[in-house]
């Protein structure tokens, strides 16, 4: 039976088209990656586009309409989605994550130095964890506040040990509130949390639950000094979750890096990221 694919008219620039493919990227894993074009024709370099773990698409909307004015753009959804096709057992450690773009640069025929990997959270780390490994060298990284580590508490990790993910919906309520209370900044930004929700409505939980245990043993220090490339590193220092102390450090330990202070998670996925970028891209020509 057909994939039914979903109409992207509202993430997209007046006149862009976008086309949905499945590309195998590593033994047992199939990614979906739906390709923006422009308009109009564009010497701009490609984008590379990878969204954090379960984020939505619905939280990129505004960004991805902005950057298909005149960008081409492959936004790649990751192996703990949904949409992934995954046979056998597979791993979801960053290092698979990371593997999975190697793979995928490989069959998209980009040229050197024509095109950016852009990435969010997760996926700004799994960037930087696949830069050593790229045959293929991109022009510049614009990483969206990357997780250095992940701090997940030892008793929540016994619990997700422990909790069978068929009782995901049942336990979701209790993950809600623990993000709300604990590690998020609500008052100074309530739509993270409200996008956070969605995400987690929307998640695989036999995925999820493989991935957090993974999560918890990962470091990001000894690949920083790898990234040779230019890198615009985007911060935000009221996002509670990407922790700020630790994005200071990424910022010190990247050969060649740029910061830029957006201040919410809000700002950090809107337009204004894209016309940083834009700006920066520009230092490079």
């Amino acid at each position: 039976m057909p994939e039914i694919q979903e109409d992207l008219t509202a993430f997209c620039a007046p006149g862009c088209k976008y086309e949905f493919r499945h590309v195998p990227v590593a033994p047992g894993v199939t990614l979906r990656v739906i390709t923006f074009t422009p308009p109009v024709h564009t010497t701009n370099p490609a984008i590379v586009f990878v969204p954090g773990w379960i984020s939505l698409m619905d939280g990129w909307q505004s960004v991805l309409q902005t950057m298909s004015r005149d960008f081409i753009i492959h936004y790649v959804e990751t192996r703990e989605k949904i949409s992934s096709l995954i046979t056998g057992k597979v791993g979801y450690a960053v290092a698979d994550f990371a593997g999975d773009i190697v793979g995928l640069i490989n069959k998209l025929n980009l040229p050197p130095r024509a095109y950016v990997l852009f990435g969010s959270s997760l996926g700004a780390t799994t960037l930087l964890e696949c830069f050593p490994a790229l045959a293929i060298e991109p022009l510049a990284l614009v990483l969206i506040g990357p997780n250095a580590v992940f701090n997940i508490p030892g008793f929540w990790l016994h619990v997700v040990r422990a909790f069978p993910p068929r009782l995901y919906l049942a336990f979701k309520p209790v993950i809600k509130w623990y993000l709300r209370h604990f590690r998020l900044d609500v008052a100074q930004d309530a739509a993270q949390y409200q996008k956070y929700c969605r995400n987690l409505d929307a998640a695989d939980p036999w995925k999820l639950k493989k991935a957090a245990l993974t999560f918890a043993r990962y470091q990001v220090w000894d690949k920083l000094p790898l990234v040779t490339c230019p890198t615009l590193l985007v911060g935000a220092t009221h996002d509670v979750l990407h922790d700020f102390e630790n994005i200071n450090r990424i910022r010190e330990s990247l050969p060649h890096c740029t910061f830029l202070d957006l201040e919410t998670n809000s700002r950090t996925h809107s337009p204004a990221v894209v016309e940083e970028m834009r700006r920066y891209l520009a230092t490079l020509e």
